[in-house]
C-alpha cells in the first residue's frame, strides 16, 4: 500500500499514554503541562484491545515494526500486556512484528524484564546530557542521570537491544555535551543518536536559532574522534549512521529539520486517543476510535485506514526548510509531541 509520493506503510507508532513524569524543555514544557494541565480521562484512551485491533489491521497493510510511545508509555498500567497481545501478531508471510518502545528510562529498570519476557525486543531510551545539572534542567522534575545510566545497563542485562540512546540537542542548553556524550558511549553496546530540535507542536518556543545543525554534531566529533560514515540499515531510516574509524561502534544522526527525510517516510502514528496520524507535524487525525466504538468491521475499518494512507501528500520538513517564515506565519496548531509520541 503506497501513499500519493510512492511512499509504503511500514511502521505504526502507537502513543499509548498522554502521561509523562518529565517536563522536558522541548517537549513539554512546565509552563504549559503544569500541574493544573487536564491530561485525558481513562475511557478516552484506547483500551489495549483497540489499539491491538488498529496493529492487526496494519500489519495487514504492510505494517512490519511497531513501536509503543507516549507520553512515558511505561507510565500506562499494565503496558506489557499490551506488548504480549502485539507479539502474537505476524504479517501475511508468517514473520514475527518487530516491537520497540521509546521511554525516558525512569521506570525501565524495574519493568524491563516484564517486557522482555512479554516480547518486546528493543527499547530507545532519552537521555539529554551525562552532566546531572545540565539533564536535570532539561528535564525539569530533578530527575538523576544516574537512574536512567542504570536503567540502560538494567534494560541491556535481560537482552533488549540493540538499544538506543536519544539526546534531543538544543543550543545554549546540552550542546556543549556532545563530545562527552559521544566518548561516554563509544565502545558499548548502546548506539547514540543526535536529534535536532524540531518544531513538534506549538508549547516548546521553537527558534531556528536553537537547532544545533546535524553537520556541526559531526564535525563536532569528527574532529576528537575520527568517523566515517555508513549506508542505512534499511530503506526509510531516519538515522543517518558514522561509523568510528577504529572500531568502537557507531553514532547517528536525526536532521528532520536540515536535511529532511520525508521522501523515504513510512510512518503512520496513532495518538492516545484513537486517531491516525499521517505526519509528526500535523494538524489534524483522522478518528478511528469514533467508528471502532461506532461498531465498525474490521473491513470497514481496514478500508478506511487505507484510504487514508493512499491520499497521504506529506511533507512538512521538505516545505519548512523551503518555506518556514509562511508556514509559521500561518497560524495553524500542529498536534503536540506528548500526544503523538515521537
Amino acid at each position: 500500500m503506497i501513499d500519493q509520493f510512492q511512499r509504503p506503510l511500514h511502521d505504526l507508532r502507537i502513543s499509548v499514554t498522554d502521561r509523562c513524569n518529565f517536563r522536558c524543555v522541548y517537549c513539554m514544557p512546565k509552563e504549559v503541562f503544569g500541574k493544573d494541565f487536564a491530561f485525558m480521562e481513562r475511557d478516552e484512551l484506547l483500551s489495549f484491545e483497540e489499539m491491538t485491533r488498529l496493529a492487526r489491521i496494519s500489519v495487514a497493510h504492510g505494517v512490519e515494526k511497531i513501536r509503543l510511545t507516549g507520553g512515558e508509555p511505561l507510565l500506562r498500567k499494565g503496558i506489557e500486556e499490551l506488548v504480549a497481545m502485539l507479539a502474537e501478531l505476524r504479517t501475511p508471510a508468517g514473520r514475527p512484528i518487530d516491537i520497540a518502545m521509546t521511554t525516558n528510562g525512569s521506570v525501565l529498570a524495574l519493568k524491563a524484564q516484564a517486557l522482555k519476557d512479554a516480547g518486546l525486543e528493543r527499547v530507545t531510551v532519552s537521555l539529554d546530557s551525562l552532566d546531572d545539572a545540565t539533564f536535570q534542567t532539561m528535564n525539569d522534575v530533578k530527575f538523576p542521570v544516574a537512574k536512567v545510566l542504570n536503567s540502560l545497563d538494567v534494560a541491556h542485562s535481560v537482552g533488549l537491544g540493540p538499544i538506543k540512546i536519544n539526546m534531543v540537542l538544543k543550543r545554549g542548553q546540552n550542546d556543549q555535551d556532545i563530545v562527552a556524550m559521544a566518548r561516554h558511549f563509544k565502545g558499548t553496546p548502546y548506539i547514540l543518536r543526535f536529534i535536532e530540535f524540531m518544531d513538534v507542536g506549538s508549547s516548546n518556543g521553537w527558534e531556528m536559532a536553537d537547532v544545533v545543525p546535524s553537520s556541526e554534531v559531526v564535525a563536532r566529533i569528527n574532529a576528537e574522534l575520527p568517523l566515517d560514515e555508513v549506508a542505512p540499515n534499511y530503506t526509510g531510516e531516519t538515522s543517518r549512521r558514522w561509523r568510528y574509524r577504529d572500531g568502537g561502534g557507531e553514532i547517528g544522526v536525526i536532521s528532520s529539520v536540515t536535511q529532511s527525510f520525508c521522501h523515504s517516510c513510512s510512518r503512520a502514528r496513532v495518538s492516545t486517543d484513537g486517531k491516525l496520524f499521517t505526519c509528526l507535524f500535523a494538524t489534524e487525525g483522522h478518528d478511528l476510535r469514533a467508528l471502532m466504538r461506532g461498531g465498525c468491521t474490521d473491513e470497514e475499518l481496514s478500508t478506511v485506514m487505507a484510504q487514508i494512507w493512499r491520499a497521504r501528500t506529506d511533507r512538512y520538513s521538505e516545505l519548512r526548510s523551503a518555506e518556514t517564515g509562511q508556514l509559521r506565519a500561518s497560524g495553524k496548531k500542529r498536534i503536540e509531541m506528548s500526544y503523538i509520541g515521537g
